[in-house]
């Protein structure tokens, strides 16, 4: 598995604790925040378990589950955002990270089912 990605959803995954911090400093919305926290850190865990995956499908498919959470991750941003929970600079911020990972994944995904055709 490529070290960049691995270390841009570590990264991802440090920032979502952070702000997970800070919202519950300012009292913000706490079930979503915790809910975003736990799909981010989905990402980069899908990816570890796709490095002992038993088969190429089985790779394919945990990076499936990355990449569903990373889309996860985007919608409660959205809904952080929409309820005024957020900054518009955390808002983009993390949500540029989540896209850049998600079109990361698809290559991924992409590249493993194009090598075996």
């Amino acid at each position: 598995m490529d070290q960049n990605i691995k270390q841009k959803s570590k990264q991802l995954a440090a920032k979502l604790i952070l702000l997970n911090k800070q919202l519950s400093a300012r009292k913000k919305e706490s079930v979503m925040s915790a809910e975003l926290l736990k799909a981010g850190a989905g990402v980069g865990a899908g990816l570890v378990r796709s490095g002992y995956a038993m088969s190429k499908n089985d790779r394919i498919a945990k990076l499936y589950k990355a990449l569903q959470d990373c889309a996860e991750a985007k919608y409660w941003l959205e809904l952080l955002n929409e309820t005024d929970s957020l900054t518009e600079f955390e808002y983009s911020d993390i949500f540029k990270e989540c896209d850049e990972m998600e079109k990361l994944l698809i290559l991924i995904i992409k590249s493993i089912g194009a090598a075996s055709n």
